[in-house]
C-alpha cells in the first residue's frame, strides 16, 4: 500500500464495506423495482468525505501544534504517518513530482497535491487550500 493510499484510509476514504452498504441502501431507496439493474448500470458514486472536518478535529485534539492546511509535514504527523524525508520522497513520487529534495517550495507542491487528489477522490476540501 502506497502512502497516499495510508492517508485516504486514515482520513475514512478506504471503508469500502461502508460505502458498499450506503450504495446500497441509496439504491434500495431510489427505486426498490429497479435495484437489480442498477447495480449492475451504474457508475459507483464517489463518497465525500469531510477532510477539513477530520483534520480540523485530529488538530483540535492534539497536544502540538501542527499547521496540517499548511505543511505536508504537519499533515502526516496529525495522521499517524512517518514525515520523514523518505516517506515524503516516496509519495512525491506517487504524485508525479520528480527530482524531489525535501526543498520547502517542493514540500508546498506536494501539500497542494495531496490535497487536490484527496479532492479528486470525494474529498470536501476548500478551494483556498487548492490554488
Amino acid at each position: 500500500m502506497g502512502i497516499f493510499s495510508s492517508i485516504m484510509n486514515k482520513l475514512g476514504f478506504g471503508d469500502d464495506e461502508k460505502q458498499e452498504e450506503q450504495a446500497a441502501a441509496e439504491e434500495v431507496s431510489a427505486a426498490p423495482e429497479a435495484s437489480e439493474n442498477l447495480a449492475e448500470t451504474s457508475e459507483p458514486e464517489v463518497v465525500v468525505v469531510d477532510v477539513t472536518a477530520k483534520l480540523d478535529d485530529l488538530a483540535a485534539n492534539n497536544p502540538e501544534d501542527l499547521d496540517w492546511k499548511v505543511s505536508i509535514v504537519d499533515l502526516m504527523k496529525l495522521l499517524g504517518l512517518d514525515s520523514s524525508y523518505g516517506h515524503r520522497k516516496e509519495l512525491a513520487g506517487e504524485m508525479g513530482i520528480e527530482g524531489y529534495e525535501g526543498t520547502a517550495e517542493q514540500n508546498i507542491a506536494l501539500h497542494k497535491a495531496v490535497l487536490v487528489k484527496l479532492a479528486d477522490n470525494g474529498g470536501n476540501i476548500p478551494a483556498d487550500l487548492l490554488d
